[in-house]
């Protein structure tokens, strides 16, 4: 994020991602893989071995990735780096709780790591679904593929859901921390990898012009969006499951406040960095049922319009059912009760099948007094510092400035940084540097197990609150920015969401 720091000398390592016919893997994990080798960053010393449950060879699977790569890659296809890429890759059949198939993989990893002098290196990717977790851990254990020696090390890297709610979680990390060190276990939170959250820091802490104002004394509201277009699609066992709260606010959106309201830290070693942001966590306010009531807003999609065709409600997706209360939407209303952030308000919100895709957070500065240019009730726009996270990257600036073209007149003007990757290069994907990180040894960019625990903490809280109240859904149009009542929640406060 902001230095390679804590990082390995050896970057030789053996990649065994387990679920390597799933869809993150073909998605994401093979891309940034290409990508990586695209842009001459793999490491010399370096091979895959992909773990699946359906029965290819090598080849077979290889021809099978590279399909989808050609799908999702961000780069174009070098027919002479995927040759370059592909020899590194092989495959494992593996049925994840067969316990004796995990004595052949040892022997089969050995060979690669002798072919390949990954000098015993290994990157555990668990690209499966939370229920395979410990058993593959466990597994890994018993068959001696998890012990670290003086001359290698062995990192787990473990997808989201990190459990689904405080109790899960806590379960799920001792039986990890029974194999691995707490500072070899990476919890992936891709947003975090994205460019502009890493940038984050280095706009407050670089600039004296935004840190000196960073604060209450100064800043009426901040407001953070995660909108997406899409719907579910084919996940809704997991969907159905997990919902809005723990898909995106328990991780992502919180992971996100940690970083925009945090203390600078002392330096820029990974474990200074995660104590300024676990600070910010334990200073989120308790919310008693009053507040839960006043302050939370769920939603859930109905039928609509997306881009000028139909779409499908939620209970009309594919395997949900017909009376599900799961929710696809959240907004809150919440404050830090620190001395940087007393009094000013935190809004969140987050949806799928809204009307755009983007992502973005929103500084709202406060108001001048209505005296001077403002005092013949003049029409002020707020100062606004926008963080654009996707699909723009960048920042944008909001300010006041005389009309040139009338006598007395102040209109805002809007200075703009932002671009999409087709402007200015493509931009690296989260994954390309989360992979590289891992292998580095740098954890900056990973979510340790106390700041797990505290957003549990505070998702539990309202987890059971939308399970106890009777939701009226569903209650927002796909295509429209979310229940009517999310924009009330600001209105309360004479204020209203940007979307910029």
């Amino acid at each position: 994020m902001y230095t390679e720091n804590q990082v390995t000398g050896d970057m030789s390592a053996l990649m065994v991602i387990f679920g390597g016919t799933g869809d993150l893997t073909n998605r994401k994990l093979i891309p940034a893989l290409y990508n990586l080798i695209y842009d001459h960053r793999l490491p010399k010393h370096f091979a895959v071995a992909a773990v699946g449950r359906r029965d290819m060879d090598h080849e077979q699977y290889r021809k099978v990735i590279f399909e989808q790569l050609k799908k999702y890659s961000r780069n174009e296809i070098d027919q002479k780096l995927w040759e370059k890429l592909s020899c590194l890759i092989y495959y494992f059949q593996l049925n994840f709780t067969e316990k004796t198939g995990y004595e052949r993989l040892n022997t089969f990893l050995s060979k690669l790591d002798d072919t390949y002098q990954t000098h015993g290196n290994r990157l555990f990717y668990l690209a499966v679904a939370p229920e395979f977790f410990e058993t593959i851990v466990m597994n890994l254990h018993n068959n001696k593929m998890a012990a670290e020696t003086n001359d290698s090390w062995k990192r787990l890297v473990i997808e989201k859901p990190f459990g689904k709610d405080l109790k899960t979680a806590r379960l799920l990390n001792e039986k990890l921390r029974e194999v691995f060190r707490e500072d070899d276990i990476y919890r992936i939170d891709h947003y975090l990898g994205k460019e502009m959250i890493q940038n984050i820091m280095v706009l407050r802490f670089c600039n004296l012009v935004f840190e000196s104002l960073w604060s209450n004394k100064y800043i009426d509201n901040i407001q953070i969006s995660l909108a997406e277009k899409h719907g579910i699609g084919s996940r809704a066992g997991y969907y159905e499951q997990s919902g809005a709260m723990r898909d995106m606010v328990q991780n992502h959106l919180l992971q996100i406040v940690s970083l925009i309201a945090m203390e600078a830290p002392i330096n820029l070693t990974s474990d200074a960095i995660k104590t300024e942001k676990l600070k910010v966590l334990n200073s989120i306010e308790t919310f008693s049922s009053e507040s839960l009531k006043n302050n939370v807003i769920f939603g859930q999609y109905g039928r609509g319009v997306i881009d000028g065709y139909p779409v499908p409600g939620y209970r009309e997706e594919a395997s949900v059912k017909d009376n599900s209360n799961t929710e696809t939407f959240i907004a809150m209303k919440f404050h830090i009760n620190n001395f940087r952030w007393a009094g000013t308000p935190f809004y969140v919100r987050t949806g799928k099948r809204m009307g755009v895709n983007a992502a973005e957070i929103v500084i709202q500065f406060k108001s001048m007094p209505d005296v001077l240019y403002f005092s013949n009730d003049a029409e002020q726009e707020p100062n606004l510092l926008v963080i654009k996270i996707q699909p723009n990257v960048g920042v944008f600036f909001q300010f006041n400035t005389k009309d040139f073209h009338m006598e007395n007149e102040v209109i805002s003007t809007k200075m703009d940084t932002s671009h999409t990757s087709g402007e200015q290069g493509n931009t690296p994907e989260a994954y390309e540097k989360l992979i590289l990180d891992v292998i580095k040894g740098d954890s900056t960019l990973f979510s340790s197990w106390d700041e797990v625990e505290a957003s549990w903490t505070i998702a539990d809280r309202i987890i059971e609150y939308g399970r106890q109240k009777r939701l009226k859904l569903p209650n927002y149009d796909a295509g429209s920015m979310g229940p009517v009542l999310s924009f009330e929640l600001l209105a309360r406060d004479c204020r209203k969401w940007w979307n910029i």
